[in-house]
């Protein structure tokens, strides 16, 4: 039993990783799916290159649109700016603007990014891509140093039925996979490196400390946990509640709940303040006792307190 404690312990903690594991061996399943099932390039230049292309940036942009649509802080952020814009960037705070898109964007751009990699390093959907190119410059780089007849072909030679030698026909295959594959390690390490320079640049501008910042990850994780317990407990009071009302056609009890301007409060996205020791909207919102206090009216008005990030 303890090691089974155990076990689960490390797998909760190690959640994210192990989610990241999962979305890199559902994307290269998918792709090989893709490949071997439903890709065959037509091999004629006026369609390789569109469908190629296609196969290449389609499920990319899919599960771009898949990820910012299950973002929570998305919408969280985006929910009635266009009755109220200012929500975005309240009293013109671009920065904090800026750092919602950023946030929204990279986390979309994950799995978007690991299928860019993982069909680039396969090489299947580039060579169709870039064989349907008419490009002269293109087509002389890869036809260079060999005859005319290249040229002609070079859109057949996907499907291995180029009038080319075999030895040329598999050298020039060999190529546009090399060059697949290098832009694939290119993704890889610039996705790497921009991913490491901004957590060194989020947390060098840090106003709390490492193990701090730990904490309230763990809390705002419990926060969530309980938040939807507590929800859930209470919408299935208030349901029963109208419903005996009904059925007992006779005036529902009281049954307090959070006005509308607490529930929008409660939805804003915090950000440690050095003078300030909460660790989430719902905390600092709680042990505000007085709607209308100083501290409340500043929070209300996206000063000092809220940030949103």
């Amino acid at each position: 039993m303890d090691s089974f404690k155990t076990l689960l312990k490390f797998l909760t903690n190690q959640k994210s990783s192990i989610g990241y594991c999962f979305m890199a061996a559902v994307t290269i399943g998918s792709e090989r799916i893709f490949a071997v099932v439903s890709f065959h390039c037509p091999c004629n230049r006026s369609q390789n290159f569109a469908y190629g292309l296609t196969f290449l940036l389609g499920p990319a942009v899919v599960l771009l649109m898949i990820g910012l649509f299950v973002c929570t802080r998305l919408w969280r952020l985006y929910t009635g700016c266009c009755l109220n814009p200012s929500k975005l960037c309240p009293r013109g705070n671009f920065m904090g603007c800026t750092k919602v898109i950023v946030k929204v964007l990279s986390g979309a751009c994950m799995a978007p990014v690991m299928w860019l990699s993982v069909a680039l390093l396969n090489g299947t959907f580039y060579e169709c891509a870039v064989s349907g190119l008419d490009e002269n410059v293109v087509v002389q780089i890869i036809c260079k140093n060999k005859t005319r007849i290249c040229q002609d072909e070079l859109p057949r030679v996907p499907c291995s039925k180029s009038q080319l030698p075999e030895k040329e026909n598999t050298e020039l295959l060999l190529m546009l996979r090399a060059q697949s594959q290098i832009l694939g390690w290119s993704i890889i390490i610039i996705s790497a490196t921009v991913l490491l320079i901004g957590n060194c640049f989020k947390n060098c501008r840090s106003q709390v400390s490492y193990l701090q910042l730990t904490f309230q990850k763990i809390y705002m994780e419990k926060e969530k946990e309980q938040f939807e317990l507590f929800a859930e407990n209470y919408a299935t009071k208030l349901a029963e509640r109208n419903l005996k009302s009904f059925f007992d056609n006779k005036s529902p009890e009281p049954f307090p709940l959070p006005n509308h301007k607490a529930w929008k409060e409660i939805s804003t996205i915090y950000t440690f303040k050095k003078y300030e020791q909460y660790y989430s909207t719902l905390q600092r919102y709680v042990e505000c006792t007085y709607l209308d206090s100083p501290e409340k009216q500043l929070f209300m008005e996206g000063e000092d307190g809220k940030e949103v990030v």
